[in-house]
């Protein structure tokens, strides 16, 4: 049974090997989670109108948090499920499993009450106008109403790829996009849905992908199943597997935050069409990010069990391996953005004037992006080896100590341009801090590997 060999080859397959057969699929799979969001933006530009993508970029602070929600619970229980299984404690194991469905059953339906109470003063409030909100109104209703739906996704998918099937996990990650893809034609064109349509897809696409997770854990032959006694929420599983996600729950609340904060500065200063160009490059830069994060993922598991099983040597391996895969990804970023950024931009809309401003923007936010992987890479290591408070302090680090602070001050001075500024100037101070707390760890982890050779 290839699900219950899995596990233990992660504390002895060599290192590398390791990170290609855990990384390779959840990059693969968040590449392609960022695609079918960059498909949406695409054909609704071109579909429905240049409004419209301003009216899509104010919904990206909602669906921050509503992925904010979702790793809270997913990244923390599937970062458990890797501990438990390097501890061989199965039992716990299939308990978090049954807590990840009831806890996300319950926060999402939470969500989808409150934001759609307050779904428009919400949209003015992330800097929205009477001619963008309609369109994000429309989009968010559909994605709202499916949110439980989003939410059971993403959790289930997490602890596939931690219980040694990360494979599968990526499977489902690319049908959903497949779906979607082809159904957005379909209902934004064919049926003219408009906006509404492409988020109807979206979810359609999640639904048939999230059956064919509890195909998968309803299968009693699996390290980890569906069964009864499993489902009832255990006050230590759910403070532990939250405890865990705070970190990237805290960092996605933080971008959804910020979002809102460079939206109502580019509407002050630049108005509606400089959000809209903002929307573009937050997708075109949405990619490499998602590539490390995909990285991460691969890394999670690996230095997660290395870690509960002691193995310091193993689990430094693994950290500098994804660092330097992580820097290769992001400078291929930064080489994209200086190059050719009008040509990127173009696949988004034929807006003359939304071109050049996303253009000029797009230089800008990746100025320092070379170094922004390693920054990433650092704040999810502290998280997989379970040392929550030091992964949510290097999360919040850039959002809210040097973007925020950024993004009130430099915008007084230089206008959009400072808007746009604020954004490589945090990646950079960040960046220095995350170096100083790696280079702290790497003397512990040396400290213990030599005592236990004592």
């Amino acid at each position: 049974m290839t699900g219950q060999k899995a596990p233990t080859a992660l504390g002895t397959e060599k290192i590398g090997k390791l990170l290609m057969q855990y990384a390779v699929p959840a990059i693969i799979a968040m590449t392609a989670s960022s695609l079918y969001n960059m498909v949406d933006s695409i054909f609704i530009g071109h579909g429905v109108g240049t409004m419209a993508i301003s009216g899509l970029a104010l919904t990206f602070p909602l669906m921050n948090l509503a992925a904010a929600f979702g790793s809270l619970v997913g990244v923390g229980a599937s970062t458990l499920v890797s501990v438990k299984l390097g501890q061989k404690d199965y039992d716990t194991a299939q308990r978090i499993l049954g807590n990840v469905l009831v806890l996300n059953i319950i926060l999402g339906l939470a969500v989808t009450v409150v934001t759609l109470i307050f779904l428009d003063p919400i949209l003015y409030f992330f800097g929205g106008s009477d001619e963008t909100v309609k369109y994000a109104r429309e989009y968010m209703q559909i994605i709202l109403l499916g949110n439980v739906i989003t939410h059971l996704y993403l959790g289930l998918n997490a602890v596939l790829r931690s219980s040694g099937h990360p494979q599968k996990a990526m499977y489902a990650t690319i049908a959903t996009v497949i779906i979607n893809t082809i159904l957005d034609p379909v209902f934004i064109y064919g049926f003219g849905w408009g906006i509404r349509g492409a988020a109807i897809a979206t979810i359609i696409a999640q639904i048939i992908s999230l059956m064919w997770q509890f195909k998968i854990f309803s299968n009693k032959d699996e390290l980890l199943h569906f069964h009864r006694g499993i489902f009832r929420l255990r006050r230590k599983i759910v403070l532990d597997s939250l405890a865990i996600g705070m970190s990237p729950f805290l960092m996605n609340l933080a971008a959804c935050f910020i979002v809102i904060v460079i939206n109502q500065g580019l509407k002050r200063y630049g108005g509606d069409l400089s959000i809209g160009a903002f929307g573009i490059v937050n997708r075109l830069v949405f990619i490499f990010v998602m590539i490390v994060m995909g990285l991460n993922q691969g890394m999670q598991p690996i230095a997660g069990y290395n870690f509960g099983a002691q193995q310091y040597a193993r689990v430094s391996r693994v950290l500098k391996l994804t660092i330097i895969f992580a820097t290769v990804v992001t400078t291929t970023g930064f080489l994209m953005g200086m190059l050719v950024p009008d040509l990127v931009v173009s696949i988004f809309t034929s807006d003359e004037e939304l071109i050049a401003l996303a253009a000029r923007g797009l230089r800008i936010v990746v100025m320092f992006f070379p170094i922004i992987g390693f920054q990433m890479v650092a704040s999810n290591f502290f998280q997989s080896i379970g040392m929550a408070s030091k992964a949510i302090f290097l999360s919040l680090t850039r959002q809210m100590l040097f973007l925020l602070p950024a993004l009130i001050i430099l915008p007084r001075f230089f206008g959009t341009a400072g808007v746009w500024y604020s954004m490589p100037v945090s990646d950079l101070l960040a960046s220095l801090v995350a170096l100083v707390m790696l280079v702290s760890q790497f003397r512990k982890f040396r400290k213990a590997e030599q005592q236990k050779a004592v």
